[in-house]
């Protein structure tokens, strides 16, 4: 029996450590490799290879079989994964084995879009507050939810089991929100304003700066026009890519 609980303990252990080495860069990649299996499950696929997957979601195969092998699934040579096998491995890795109700926090143009985006609750994270510090807002109704003062944080976590909160607010009060959040018991945020957000070590904070992304998507879009003008000029087309010189 000792024996037993021993081995149970190390290949409890053994998940717990495999879980723990996932790298950031995989674990951003599971979602995509999720939404890519559900699609071709709704078609009707129940096996996909890797080399499949990694076109259908952007990404080379190598990549594909070494995310798949942190979450054990090493695929069968000739056949590939097992689709449905696959989605409940990545769900559980993901936590998307239960609902994570969500609070937004800033009910203005951006909050008021993410709260009407009905694809959250689809998802596992259906929006079960919004909170506003404007006493106008306060008190109205947006949708079927009712927009609660922001010092009512901590009993609508209380009340509603908020896993996760959602800053939408401009960035003057995107610090102070994020800190009420923590104080009212929410460790995992989503910070839409466009500031410079710290929380403590226990908690998890992602930022979405849409600015950032746009100025990434400008220096990649300047470099394609600057070669595009290059090969015109050096009379090579964009299909062939032979070299000059």
């Amino acid at each position: 029996m000792d024996f037993v609980n021993k081995r149970t303990r190390s290949v409890a252990w053994s998940v717990v450590d495999r879980r723990r080495r996932i790298p950031e860069a995989t674990v951003a990649r599971l979602p995509v490799y999720l939404r890519t299996l559900l699609d071709v499950q709704g078609e009707g696929m129940t096996t996909i290879s890797s080399e499949r997957l990694a076109e259908l979601a952007g990404v080379n195969a190598a990549k594909v079989r070494k995310d798949l092998s942190y979450l054990g699934s090493y695929g069968t040579r000739g056949v590939g994964y097992d689709v449905d096998h696959l989605l409940v491995q990545m769900s559980r890795e993901l936590g998307l084995t239960r609902d994570w109700p969500v609070a937004i926090v800033g009910v203005g143009n951006l909050g008021a879009a993410l709260a009407n985006y009905g694809g959250f609750g689809d998802r596992g994270f259906p929006v079960a507050a919004l909170v506003d510090a404007d006493p106008s807002k306060v008190g109205t109704m947006f949708g079927d939810h009712e927009i609660r003062d922001l010092d009512d944080l901590p009993a609508l976590v209380n009340e509603l089991g908020i896993a996760i909160g959602i800053i939408a607010t401009p960035a003057a009060g995107a610090q102070e929100v994020a800190d009420r959040l923590v104080a009212a018991g929410v460790t995992s945020i989503l910070n839409f304003a466009p500031a410079v957000v710290t929380v403590p070590d226990h908690a998890q904070l992602r930022k979405v700066d849409l600015a950032l992304e746009l100025q990434v998507l400008s220096f990649y879009g300047q470099r394609e026009s600057i070669g595009a003008s290059l090969r015109e000029e050096l009379g090579v087309s964009a299909e062939s890519k032979e070299s000059v010189g």
